[in-house]
Formats: structure tokens, sequence, C-alpha cells
């Protein structure tokens, strides 16, 4: 068995969240459950505070769905025909042709730090869709896990990381992926500002901890690009310190 991770980048046309919401939670999610291998599917929005501002974020929502699987050629692509629902009922707007869906082969499942308080959920996550300078992987592999990982997983709001590496197999419509690697960080945080802040003082060595982030490795390639999205289903989201039950959009009106 192996666990497999796929991103579903996408938008909803303006108007129609709260059915696609529906639909997630609904019947997409009954028809998951029957998918062999399948572990767990939550889906997120796109937040306003970002670490890397000038970065652009096409998406507003993400869908992660997480696999443990026997043979990812045999049971991976079953999870299209399902998306495609969605999509066939016009609940996923893909005019400028910006859907992605990523599928990556994970080298773990959730690596830890002491931050995560693990009966509560996540309130978010982060994905690096990441690159290897060429010629250096196995250095950027030690450097992330022995190294940058620690350092990412102990600043206030992070909490927990995996990463993974794009599958063989992908699911259709497959377009460009800008990252070969996939670095998937949980966020437990009503302040997501002060998390980023103090990942930058760390990473400049001004953090009011005293807390310094080793330089980065050459080895890890600055093409790459960072998005932060907050949970919007499952059993609660957080917003404001306080958590809510159902679908985010209820509380937007």
């Amino acid at each position: 068995m192996a666990l497999y991770t796929t991103l579903h980048l996408h938008n909803v046309p303006a108007g129609r969240e709260a059915e696609y919401a529906n639909w997630f939670d609904g019947p997409h999610r009954e028809a998951l459950a029957a998918l062999r291998g399948f572990k767990a599917a939550d889906r997120y929005d796109v937040t306003p505070e970002q670490m890397m501002p000038d970065i652009p974020q096409p998406w507003r929502f993400l869908s992660a769905y997480d696999f443990d699987l026997p043979d990812p050629k045999i049971d991976l692509p079953a999870l299209g025909p399902l998306i495609a629902e969605a999509r066939d009922a016009g609940l996923i707007d893909d005019a400028d042709e910006s859907e992605r869906l990523y599928s990556y082969a994970m080298f773990s499942d959730w690596k830890a730090s002491p931050n995560w308080r693990r009966d509560e959920p996540f309130s978010g996550v982060s994905i690096i869709l990441a690159n290897f300078t060429i010629g250096r992987e196995a250095e950027y592999q030690k450097w992330y896990e022995e190294v940058h990982s620690v350092e990412v997983i102990n600043v206030p709001g992070h909490v927990a990381m995996k990463r993974g590496a794009l599958s063989d197999v992908q699911i259709e419509p497959r377009r460009y992926c800008p990252g070969e690697q996939l670095v998937f960080t949980g966020c437990q945080t009503d302040d997501l500002t002060f998390t980023h802040r103090d990942f930058s003082a760390r990473a400049g060595g001004r953090s009011p901890s005293g807390i310094a982030m080793e330089p980065r490795s050459k080895a890890a390639s600055v093409a790459r690009t960072v998005h932060y999205f907050r949970k919007i289903s499952g059993d609660r989201f957080w917003s404001g310190g306080v958590a809510y039950g159902g679908d985010l959009s209820v509380y937007r009106q």
C-alpha cells in the first residue's frame, strides 16, 4: 500500500458556491466512500493572507483527497469520473482553463510538531508546488526532511507537514504542473498573518523568539508557488478563534 494525495484546484461559478458545497459534502462524499483505498477528503478556500503575496492565486478553492492504494494505476483514475460530475453540472468554472488536478505519491503521512492539537481540526493548509535544483534531488530531500520541515512545522500556526513527488498516474484533465514536489502543511491558527510574519522573521534571524532558520538550501529551486487555504468542509472550521459547523458560505452572507 502507498499513500497518494490528489489536489483539485478550481473555481466555482459565482452564486453556486453553496450548491457545490452541498454536492461535495453529500453525494460526492458518499461516492468517495466506495472507492478502494480512500482515506479522507476536505475542501479549502483561498485566504486573503498569503506568505508570498506577489504570487498569483488563480484558484479560489482546493479539494484534497487522500488515498492508501495497492496499485495507483488501477485505483487513482477512479476519482476522475466523480469530479467530472461537478464539471458536467456546471459547478466548476473553467472558462480560463485554470482547473488543475495533480496527484502526488507521498513520502509519508503527516509529520507533526508539538504545536499540533490532535483533538482539533486543521484551520487550513498551505501547499507549495516545489522543485529541486537539477542534479541535487538527494540533497534537497535530506535538507527538507532533516532541517526545513522541522523549522516550518515549529512556527506558531504551522503544526504538521507531509511531502510527495508528482505521480506517474494523473487524472484528466492533465495540464501543466509547475511543481514536481508537493509540500503540504497543516495549520491551526486564527491569526495567519502572525504565522507569516514569524516565519519570515525566523527565516531572516529577526524573530522575537530568538529562533533563526538555517540558510535556504541551494538544492531547493526558487521555481515554486505557495498557496494558503482556509478549511471550509468537515465537522468544523475556524474563524476568529471560534469553531463553526457546516459550510463557510453560510457565514459570508
